[in-house]
């Protein structure tokens, strides 16, 4: 370890890399410089998402919307465990750089690489064997089957590429630097919303375009992110760190694994609540799909902070900075609440404004327009969710976001299934609500159980045991 330090001087980090050291200097500035790059990159995601969405909408109807929309929450499943495993290695990898242990840190990054390819192997194959009979548990409407299977085909077969972008984003970010994937998404956003332009509204190819152009798009944003990763001096590697103990591997699966499927029991709930809303036939299923494109777009300041916080809180946490997490989180804590404020304001005031920008039907429009209130009103519950949540994450405690996870499910399923025979299609908007809840308070409580002891300067020894009780 002392040999990699004396390899690795600062001069020579600043000519060769472009990772950020969060354990010196201001916190505000620092979580700042890497928001912004990072909450850019979040909203162009969401935005070439939402294009998608728009230019299916507009160029093939309400019915492809639809269609499209309903493979939401199947993609989120899939996707959602690539990026929770992909999370999980990042604030290992996190803390390493954090504690300035470069062996260690190059060690895991060959194990991360392993397990990656091998995990998008999986994915992809069950992904595909297994989509018809997802989407009939869903009760998806025969009018739009055909029009899902032919999006979902494509998508789940380039489902390797995205996980690669998920993958090799997280590892970036772990390192301080949220840039190159700003460059990615930039690129591969433009290029999305030429493809989709020329495949939907020239070629005529229906929704196999639009999944065509999503592919095309996450292969070149994984392509820019590997290719800075292989300029990064601190983590070149070689062929004897993919020579690893058992242990390397279990620290990661044990850190991925529970957010993998924090993230799969969670869209497991918007599964079901898909499920029930598709009963009431395409009208609610279009309008669901845009109420779910209008809350992940909301979200991305929130989500964004949550990011940072992990980033910040793992490094910090390696270095033993306990202090400096708690300064973090009032940073983080803060860009939620403006963002609460504006964005949750839209939702509450204009949503047949918001409702008329997806959607044509009189009928989906009064529905989308009788939700977003309903849960703009209520979003703060989420945006704080994000922060306590990757702050537990980022301090090695990541089975209770699991957990939380659960509780998120269950409060969707209990909550939709309770009322949507009572109200309606706002039931959907109290399932979220009821289940943002739920996670924060789980999350808020862990947080300061976890952080507390340490900032009375608990010895590392029985803080880990602490840690290990809370898991």
């Amino acid at each position: 370890m002392v040999k990699d330090r004396k390899m690795l001087s600062d001069k020579k980090r600043n000519k060769t890399d472009v990772t950020v050291d969060f354990t010196e200097g201001s916190i505000p500035k620092l979580i700042l410089g890497f928001f912004w790059p990072l909450l850019l990159t979040s909203v162009l995601q969401q935005l070439y998402n939402f294009a998608d969405t728009l230019m299916v909408g507009k160029g093939l109807g309400d019915h492809a919307l639809a269609a499209v929309g309903n493979m939401g929450s199947l993609f989120f499943l899939i996707v959602g465990f690539s990026l929770g495993i992909a999370t999980g290695f990042g604030i290992v990898l996190a803390q390493s750089f954090g504690a300035k242990e470069y062996d260690k840190l190059k060690r895991n990054l060959a194990a991360t690489i392993e397990l990656a390819v091998l995990i998008a192997i999986i994915l992809t194959a069950v992904s595909i064997v297994f989509l018809p009979d997802a989407l009939k548990f869903l009760r998806t409407d025969e009018v739009i089957i055909n029009d899902s299977l032919k999006y979902g085909y494509i998508v789940f077969g380039g489902v390797a590429f995205s996980i690669a972008y998920n993958v090799s984003a997280c590892i970036l970010r772990s390192l301080g630097d949220s840039k190159t994937p700003l460059k990615a998404i930039i690129i591969s956003s433009v290029l999305n919303l030429i493809l989709d332009a020329v495949f939907i509204f020239v070629l005529k190819t229906g929704v196999e375009g639009a999944a065509i152009a999503t592919v095309i798009s996450q292969v070149v944003s994984s392509g820019v992110c590997i290719a800075k990763l292989t300029t990064i001096e601190c983590i070149k590697l070689k062929r004897e760190h993919f020579v690893n103990e058992a242990g390397v591997y279990l620290t990661l699966i044990k850190n991925g694994v529970p957010m993998a499927f924090m993230n799969s029991i969670t869209a497991v709930g918007c599964m079901v609540v898909q499920y029930f809303v598709n009963g009431f036939g395409v009208d609610y299923t279009a309008a669901y799909s845009a109420c779910s494109k209008y809350l992940n777009l909301f979200m991305c300041p929130a989500a964004t902070a949550g990011n940072a916080m992990s980033a910040f809180t793992s490094q910090n946490f390696g270095a033993k900075r306990f202090d400096r997490i708690k300064g973090g989180l009032k940073v983080c804590l803060t860009i939620s609440l403006v963002t609460y404020i504006v964005l949750g304001s839209l939702m509450v005031f204009m949503p047949n404004t918001l409702a008329r920008i997806l959607l044509e039907g009189e009928e989906p429009v009064r529905l989308v327009a009788g939700f977003l209130p309903i849960a703009g009103a209520m979003i703060i519950f989420v945006d704080c969710l994000f922060v306590f949540r990757s702050g537990v994450q980022g301090m090695g405690a990541p089975m209770m976001p699991m957990l939380s996870g659960v509780l998120e499910m269950i409060m969707r399923v209990v909550t939709v299934s309770t009322l949507m025979g009572v109200i309606g299609f706002n039931a959907a908007a109290f399932a979220e609500i009821s289940a943002w809840l739920g996670a924060l308070i789980v999350n808020l409580i862990t947080f300061y159980h976890l952080l507390l002891p340490l900032l009375g300067r608990k010895p590392l020894s029985e803080h880990r045991k602490d840690v290990a009780s809370v898991a």
